[in-house]
């Protein structure tokens, strides 16, 4: 009998053991939902206490089809943080007791592409801590765990998840490689960033481009053009077409800080702004900053705009490339040492010239990319750029211009918890004007040498920090007029070379005060030296713009003195206090609000009367008539993704305040004028409005809308309270002032061989001046102009669309192409680039002629790789 009642009680247990379950726990469920599903298919009850029961919300998905209990506790044990334990029928849940003097290690490693490109936004997760952290711009990543074994899970946007089994008995450091999963792209394209929002992170007021998506959005001459694809984005807008640079917020194109590789570019444009300076082909990512901008950056108060540079391929050589209609652009990238150190180099040249006679338009750049890993802790990279526009007309004149930068960098890993980048860099610009007609030639430039020391510091999972020092001196040539021979009519004249020195200090803070509340907070110390050699005019009570009160105009102050500063003295220094804070408030995983603040100096400016800029334009330092401008910049958003981050959604509101805004006085000479202090006045500016973001992130049609309702506004008063300065001392609107921003961008993955994509855009005029009325003098008509940028030229708006054509989509080696067929401007809308005002010959009558650029552009490109 004995026999038979233990025999029983070890077939029951077998019975039980061997019962399987479905187990399918989501993130989010709760340990009441766990406790439904196994009480419901067993006879077994989860005990656990209320404490649990609050704590216990997965942040982790499982699933598993048929699993019997004592495998199923196993596995619970070792992807969740609480003690699963069976006891009878009865499962016990506790809370695992944390041993403070547990020894701690640290889990490291880079994860890359199979090309052995890094993968920046990767997602490292420990499920039994509930615990991750996501790879640096490097692929990097680095966290502290207490010691035990780990499922390690590491994923990123279209490619396989990897789970790996970690013993953490010492630090250990993984290179992982991941392979394209998922939907299949045309290209082979790294998603740098994935497409919805980052709910957690206090960054705000930052938009990022793939090099996919920029490549699909249809724009004039069929080039992919990064700088152009920005347009599409909230709260940036440009002139209108064929105009270079662009403008974030009310903001003018000298406030935007333009980097490549971390180096500052003076000029972002081909062919006076038909293209931009940036070949898609070379570019790896593209950050905007609009606001909440961190402390590393400095130097200007509307933007940053962060490029990077693709590195090369460490594995094989390949190349790519394309020809369009009037410009063709190569790359080839591979190993120099394999899986050691590997080469990028990127070519695009136009070549309309060939079409035209007697006159020539042409540019052509040149990126390279170099990288050698010394070590696991030590690698060495050099980046350069080169670039030229030719532009001549018969025998008139011809000019040239372009820029070159040059990087070294070195990266260093101290330990696991420090890292530091050191860079030394080079940039300038250089424009040459050779006026035949005249027989002379006029050179200007601008040049910066430069040294970046970044420091990455990890102090905790919940503090990390971010400082370093910069320092730029900068070499400022206005102008230069060089009679070509002895017929020349013009003599030899060198407007005053400027020297100035930018040093710069600064810390960032990361903290993660809980798992709803996230902040960044910071802190950059600028200072900027104008030193000589320099001859300075001095003015009676320091005012170099006089006013007229006879004929209501400023003119020319009568120079009182003149101050020699030798080489190396300082002339004038400021320095300034930059904080910058940004904060993340989560409501759940998928809504958030965030808020963000920073101050922001620029001691570097172009003074212009145009309203893009211009090859002729140049950098100008701060000095003893021209103060920094000083940023405020406040923002308030709301973030939510929505069906599983399907689509998303951004709003945020913003307002900027400008201190020493300068703007130039009616009728101001500003090409050639040694004193340029004396057509200038010193102002205030101000921009305030709302953007929205709603992008469909996933499925076969994706993209995105965009809305900016803003304000962009300067006050520009006189000396004394006498002089009416500029529009009678009152706000007048910014030339960037765009009340409305609307921009639609789609793309269609009709078939594997064929997609389409569209672009809209619509924007309010860009405000001009425009005469309203004239009187007669001596038979002439002179007009009469309203107050500054109180008119408006007509709306523009325009649609753009393209197909590109795959014939052999499933061929992954050898050689691969694509054609893509574009057409701007659809329905030949005749957006005005300016409007002149003028005389009707015939008639004598007055009138007005709109001067349009473009018209419908059909375009068609071949596109390749192998």
């Amino acid at each position: 009998m004995k026999y038979l009642f233990f025999s029983y009680l070890f077939i029951c247990s077998v019975s039980l053991f061997s019962q399987n379950l479905a187990i399918n726990i989501e993130k989010g469920n709760t340990i009441n939902d766990l406790k439904d599903q196994i009480e419901s298919q067993s006879p077994y009850k989860l005990a656990y206490t209320e404490d649990i029961k609050s704590k216990s919300s997965f942040t982790t998905a499982f699933k598993y089809e048929n699993i019997n209990v004592k495998d199923l506790i196993n596995n619970l044990n070792t992807q969740l943080p609480q003690e699963f334990k069976l006891l009878g029928n009865n499962i016990t849940v506790k809370q695992r007791i944390s041993n403070n003097s547990q020894k701690e290690y640290v889990l490291s490693g880079i994860i890359s592409d199979e090309k052995n490109v890094p993968l920046m936004g990767a997602t490292v997760s420990i499920p039994k801590l509930q615990r991750g952290t996501t790879s640096n711009f490097d692929g990097e990543f680095s966290i502290k765990l207490p010691q035990d074994t780990y499922q390690v899970n590491i994923s990123f946007l279209g490619y396989q998840t990897i789970t790996k089994t970690v013993s953490l008995d010492k630090d250990r450091n993984l290179n992982i490689q991941l392979e394209e999963g998922g939907e299949t792209l045309k290209e082979v394209v790294i998603e740098q960033n994935g497409k919805a929002v980052n709910i957690k992170k206090p960054q705000m007021s930052m938009n990022s481009l793939t090099m996919n998506e920029i490549k699909q959005i249809p724009v004039a001459m069929g080039e992919p053009d990064p700088l152009k694809s920005l347009l599409t984005l909230p709260g940036v807008t440009n002139a209108g077409e064929g105009s270079s640079g662009f403008n974030v917020r009310g903001g003018a194109a000298d406030q935007n800080l333009i980097l490549l590789d971390d180096v500052p570019i003076y000029s972002d444009s081909h062919l006076f702004g038909f293209f931009s300076v940036f070949n898609a082909d070379a570019v790896r990512s593209l950050d905007l900053y609009k606001g909440g901008i961190p402390s590393k950056y400095g130097g200007r108060v509307s933007s940053v705009l962060d490029i990077k540079q693709a590195n090369g391929d460490y594995k094989d050589y390949k190349f790519e490339g394309g020809i369009g209609l009037i410009s063709s652009h190569l790359k080839a990238e591979g190993p120099i040492i394999k899986d050691k150190a590997s080469f990028m180099i990127a070519g695009r040249s136009s070549y309309a010239h060939i079409f035209l006679v007697d006159n020539s338009a042409q540019f052509y750049d040149l990126n390279t990319k170099l990288n050698y890993r010394l070590n696991k802790n030590n690698s060495l990279s050099f980046s350069g750029y080169f670039g030229n526009d030719l532009f001549d007309i018969g025998d008139s004149f011809a000019t040239t211009y372009g820029n070159t930068m040059g990087k070294l960098n070195w990266k260093h890993r101290f330990n696991e918890d420090i890292n530091t980048d050191l860079s030394v860099f080079y940039s300038d610009y250089q424009f040459n004007l050779d006026l035949d007609s005249q027989s002379f030639d006029w050179d200007s430039a601008v040049t910066s040498y430069g040294l970046k020391y970044d420091w990455n510091h990890y102090l905790s999972e919940a503090i990390q920090l971010n400082y370093g020092l910069e320092a730029t001196y900068y070499e400022t040539n206005p102008g230069t007029l060089l009679p070509k021979d002895e017929s020349s009519a013009i003599n030899f004249l060198q407007l005053d070379k400027k020297y100035a020195f930018e040093p710069s200090a600064y810390i960032d803070v990361n903290h993660k005060i809980s798992e709803k509340l996230n902040l960044r907070y910071g802190l950059r110390y600028s200072m900027f030296y104008r030193y000589g050699p320099q001859v300075v005019n001095t003015y009676a009570n320091n005012n170099p713009a006089m006013y007229n009160p006879d004929f209501n105009i400023y003119e020319d102050a009568p120079i009182t003195g003149s101050t020699n500063y030798d080489s190396g003295e300082v002339i004038k220094d400021f320095s300034n206090l930059e904080p910058r804070a940004a904060l993340s408030y989560a409501l759940n995983d998928e809504t958030s609000f965030k808020a963000s603040y920073n101050r922001m100096a620029q001691y570097m400016h172009i003074i212009s009367n145009s309203q893009s800029p211009t090859p002729v334009n140049m950098w100008t330092p701060s000095g003893p008539f021209i103060k920094p401008q000083l940023l405020d910049q406040y923002a308030l958003g709301y973030f939510r993704n929505f069906s599983n981050k399907k689509y998303s959604l951004e709003t945020e509101a913003f307002y900027k305040d400008i201190k020493n805004r300068v703007d130039y006085v009616d009728g101001a000479d500003l090409i050639g004028n040694n004193n340029i202090e004396q057509v200038l006045l010193s102002g205030k500016a101000r921009a305030y409005g709302m953007e929205f973001l709603f992008r469909k992130n996933t499925g076969k049609l994706t993209g995105w809308l965009s809305y900016t309702i803003s304000r962009a506004e300067q006050r520009t008063e006189g000396n004394t309270p006498e002089e009416p300065g500029i529009a009678n001392g009152d706000w007048y609107f910014s030339p960037y002032d765009k009340l409305h921003n609307l921009s639609f961008v789609a793309n269609y993955e009709h078939t594997e061989k064929w997609s389409f994509s569209a672009n809209f855009s619509l924007q309010s005029g860009q405000p001009v001046t425009y005469p309203n009325g004239y009187y007669e003098l001596g038979g002439i008509h002179v007009p009469n102009y309203s107050k500054r940028n109180e008119n408006r030229l007509p709306t523009y708006h325009h649609l753009d669309l393209a197909a590109t054509y795959t014939p052999k989509p499933d061929k992954k080696k050898g050689w691969q192409s694509y054609w893509v067929f574009s057409l701007y401007n659809a329905y030949n809308r005749q957006n005005a680039a300016s409007v002149r005002f003028t005389t009707n010959e015939d008639t004598g009558f007055n009138e007005a002629r709109r001067l349009s650029i473009f018209g419908a552009i059909p375009s068609v490109s071949y596109n390749f790789k192998f």
